[in-house]
């Protein structure tokens, strides 16, 4: 199933008083938020399950009528991990702060509060937020490694390599542009130093190359140079 796109500074307001609802909106939509506004704790779920694109940000009531807001995090942070979420609440004890923060919601705003404060506190979220994704997303045209994993990425996708193929991607890649013979290879492959041959080496390579090829199709990263070895040379 698809991951629903979340779409920039739109927000839902879950609010079941229509007098905060209606100012919050109008504050946020005065400073270039768009806003949609629910009133029941039961509509939120099914909402967010029928929409191809999810808003970026969740203002969330903690009383609401029907499913609490609670429940609604737990849920929400579960099933759409990426979308911001702001408890509001007029419940000021300090359990319902913690726990409403180990539920992974963003942040609270405690009632009443000031309009202009709600948009501060969800444009500082949104940065954090934005700024976590584009940690977490893969940089294109990149081949890494996760050594302690023991897997090569291509564009954040796993490659599914051996532990025989990561070890010679890993030598080559530690030295680019570096001309390995099969010999030095096959050290690194086998440190029990068995005996096998240079065939074992160029088969191993041409699975490598396969694997690397199925994220990358027209790109050569791991080259021959005929008579000597391979190297790996991500740029001509």
């Amino acid at each position: 199933m698809n991951t629903p796109a979340l779409v920039p500074d739109n927000v839902l307001i879950v609010e079941d008083e229509p007098k905060i609802a209606r100012l919050v909106a109008d504050y946020l939509e005065g400073s270039g938020f768009t806003t949609h506004h629910l009133d029941h704790g039961d509509a939120v779920l099914p909402w967010l399950s029928d929409r191809s694109t999810h808003p970026e940000l969740i203002l969330l009531d903690l009383m609401l009528p029907g499913t609490d807001g609670l429940t609604l995090c737990r849920e929400i942070r579960q099933r759409w991990p990426r979308i911001a979420i702001i408890m509001l609440t007029a419940r000021v004890e300090e359990v319902d702060r913690l726990l409403g923060l180990e539920l992974a919601a963003d942040d609270y705003i405690c009632k009443p509060f000031s309009p202009r404060e709600v948009v501060a506190r969800s444009r500082a979220v949104l940065r954090r937020s934005r700024a976590a994704d584009a940690a977490e997303a893969p940089v294109p045209d990149t081949l890494s490694l996760d050594e302690e994993g023991w897997r090569a990425l291509a564009d954040g996708q796993d490659l599914g390599l051996t532990a025989v193929e990561f070890q010679l991607l890993r030598v080559m890649m530690h030295s680019p542009g570096r001309i390995f013979s099969r010999e030095q290879l096959m050290d690194h492959m086998y440190r029990d130093h068995r005996i096998v041959s240079e065939r074992t080496v160029d088969s191993h390579i041409k699975k490598l190359r396969k694997k690397i090829a199925e994220v990358w199709p027209e790109r050569e990263v791991i080259r021959s140079v005929y008579g000597v070895g391979y190297k790996y040379q991500p740029e001509e």
